[in-house]
Formats: C-alpha cells, structure tokens, sequence
C-alpha cells in the first residue's frame, strides 16, 4: 500500500498546488468491504465543497492514468479536520502562530508533550520552534511523535447576555 500512496502522492500533490491547494496526506486503506483512497487537502482560509469537488474531478482521470490501484476504490476529497496531525513542512509553515501540541517520542528534562506557540518552522533543518509557558523551545522534527493544533473554546455566549 506504501507504493500506491506515494504514487497517488506524486500524482495528486501537484493537481492540488494548481488549484491553490495543498495535499496534506494521502490514505489508502480498507474499510469494510470498500477500499478508499482519501485525498486530504487544505488551504489558508480553509477547504470549502468546490475545493474537495474540483480536487476529485481532476485527480480522479490523473490517476486513472496511470492506474496504480488494481482493486475497485472508492476516491473521497476532503478536508483535514480541526485536531489532526500536522505532518509536512508546508502544513507545519501553514499554521504558524498558532497555538499547538507537540509529543515526543522521548522526554525532555521528565516531559513528552508541550504546547506553546508554532513561531518556527527551518526548513530543510528539520527544526521547530515553539513558545512555551517556560519560555522558546526548540525541537528536532525527527523527534515528534506528534503535533496538532490545540483547540480552545470560547466561553462567549453562555449564559445570555448581560444587562
């Protein structure tokens, strides 16, 4: 399956950077008796309908093209949503300034998550920066387990309004 999905990658990543948008990840798994290829993309601003819709009428004949995947499949577009991981470079530059979630696969001084402030992404370095409660941290990309963005809900609106 590896080799279908950096096919599809190859294929789809530069059909997505046509129409103004990035390919986050690339999925081919089974799910019941279908098997699926989930093209996720996203955008600054955000992914509407017409952006999944246009992604899947433009990909779907590219990869038939070249027809990487010998099994009937289903092609779903769609947009990340709000907690997943952020992976690639571009996805990590896309977020900067905002608030994130960083787990380790080893701990540094007794920890393995943080949060702070995306505030650095070196490209090709592999180093990300982040501002901490404790103050700016620096961490090897090569050492994230995982990074998402941290979701915060607002109070405003509960309980009425005041008179």
């Amino acid at each position: 399956m590896a080799g279908v999905k950096e096919t599809v990658w190859s294929i789809a990543d530069p059909i997505a950077a046509s129409l103004g948008l990035d390919l986050v990840e690339v999925e081919y798994v089974k799910e019941g008796k279908n098997n699926i290829l989930r093209l996720i993309i996203d955008k600054a601003g955000g992914v509407g309908i017409e952006d999944c819709e246009a992604m899947s009428r433009a990909s779907e004949k590219a990869i038939d093209t070249v027809d990487p995947i010998r099994d009937p499949y289903i092609l779903e577009v769609s947009s990340p949503g709000l907690d997943r991981p952020l992976k690639t470079e571009r996805d990590m530059l896309r977020h900067l300034g905002e608030e994130v979630e960083v787990k380790l696969y080893a701990p540094i001084d007794g920890r393995k998550a943080f949060e702070g402030l995306l505030t650095g992404v070196e490209p090709g370095t592999g180093t990300v920066r982040l501002d901490t409660p404790a103050g700016q941290m620096d961490f090897n990309r090569a050492d994230i387990a995982l990074m998402k963005r941290t979701i915060k809900f607002s109070d405003a609106g509960k309980g009425g309004r005041k008179k």
